[in-house]
């Protein structure tokens, strides 16, 4: 290793450009990495067929700093500007990196917005502290609003990015998942334990339906689902990178909410650091990753912070996806919905041309097996070839994105 330094004191960053969003790569689109510190170019080259950068490895403080609250800063910051003929330049500063984890950095091309900075995460900057709620809503809501008889996943979230009185705010509209990774990537550290981070990614999600399932602000006259002051609710920063390891999580879980067995509401899962602010009944940030690594297990992490009657309750629709998980479909499935994801791949080809076409048969032979896999490596899926959980979503959401602007 360069200058004796250890590897586990790198961490990795993926760029992807898009003209739009994830349905439109932008090819050829030339990217720069700059130290934050030193403004030291640490790499440049352009984005390939599918708007993407190979993994590059970045300098990062030792993981350990990132499992003590007394430790120095635990990542690392670079700018990334982006260049395309015909576009004007975009820029991201302060994207960060730990050591053994894989940042993931996207660059709309035609975003109105101004360039991106990135503020500290959380547990290292300075928020206010969440002003304490019940943690179930009492009943009934608002009577000129219709209550669902159970959660459902949305299929986008409404970011008011300022207090709720701050009528000035702009408001950004993104993909339920895409606000679930961006609010865990600003609130924890995605090199904690797996199972920290699978137990804070459950109380971001509860916490986030508990807020759609009541109409929280909506009923109030606003016109968000909810906001990005950490008083309110949960950080939230427009454009910044987040974290495979989130990501990973989040495409497994985000069906899920915490809940108790005598209610349909998720609960109100507020939690904290647990270092500078401490509530009882709240999880601890800090707290659920020192639980990790003395064994306990999400759940366990769970029933420890918000109660021993606690349970795991999964959504039966996601709104935007026509069908459902139909359950893992593999080389010698038939059928439908084998049919459904050839169809879905052959339209995502024509915006990823490294994708291969299918004949839609219904039937999942070696070259449908083929396209799932080279499906899962763009979009940094584990590699099966079996359409799983997390493969169908992401077909169905890669699928809407490239469906959603077809003009463009």
């Amino acid at each position: 290793m360069a200058n004796g330094t250890p590897a586990e004191d790198y961490g990795l960053l993926k760029v992807n450009a898009f003209f739009q969003n994830i349905g439109f790569p932008a090819a050829g689109t030339q990217i720069t990495i700059y130290d934050s510190e030193n403004g030291r170019v640490v790499a440049e080259m352009a984005t390939d067929a599918e708007g993407q950068l190979p993994p590059i490895r970045l300098s990062a403080p030792p993981e350990s700093y990132a499992q003590d609250s007394e430790s120095p800063r635990p990542f690392s910051q670079y700018d990334i500007q982006a260049s395309a003929q015909g576009y004007d330049d975009a820029s991201v500063s302060n994207v960060q990196i730990y050591a053994g984890s894989t940042a993931i950095q996207n660059i709309s091309l035609l975003s109105p917005e101004d360039d991106i900075v990135i503020p500290y995460p959380t547990l290292w900057g300075d928020f206010p502290p969440k002003i304490p709620e019940s943690s179930i809503k009492q009943l009934p809501f608002p009577s000129n609003l219709a209550v669902l008889p159970q959660p459902v996943i949305p299929e986008f979230i409404v970011v008011h990015d300022g207090v709720p009185q701050d009528r000035s705010a702009p408001d950004y509209t993104l993909p339920f998942k895409d606000y679930i990774n961006n609010v865990a990537s600003s609130e924890i550290y995605a090199n904690w334990p797996t199972e920290a981070l699978k137990a804070n990614i459950l109380a971001i999600l509860s916490f986030t339906l508990n807020r759609v399932y009541t109409e929280w602000y909506r009923s109030k006259g606003y016109d968000f689902t909810i906001t990005s002051s950490t008083a309110f609710d949960q950080a939230f920063v427009y454009g910044r990178n987040i974290f495979q390891e989130i990501a990973d999580i989040t495409d497994e879980l985000f069906t899920f909410y915490i809940s108790k067995p005598d209610i349909n509401q998720p609960l109100f899962t507020q939690y904290s650091d647990g270092i500078r602010v401490v509530r009882d009944g709240w999880l601890s940030q800090w707290g659920s990753s020192d639980l990790a690594r003395q064994g306990y297990s999400a759940i366990q992490i769970l029933k420890y912070y918000y109660g021993y009657d606690i349970v795991l309750k999964e959504a039966r629709k996601v709104e935007g996806i026509p069908i459902s998980f139909p359950g893992v479909l593999r080389r010698g499935s038939r059928g439908e919905n084998v049919r459904v994801i050839q169809s879905q791949i052959n339209r995502i080809s024509r915006n990823y041309p490294l994708l291969p076409r299918l004949v839609v048969d219904g039937i999942y032979g070696e070259k449908t097996e083929n396209s799932v896999r080279v499906f899962q490596e763009i979009f940094s899926l584990p590699v099966t070839g079996a359409v799983n959980f997390p493969t169908w979503y992401k077909l169905s959401d890669i699928f809407n994105a490239v469906t959603s602007n077809a003009g463009f």
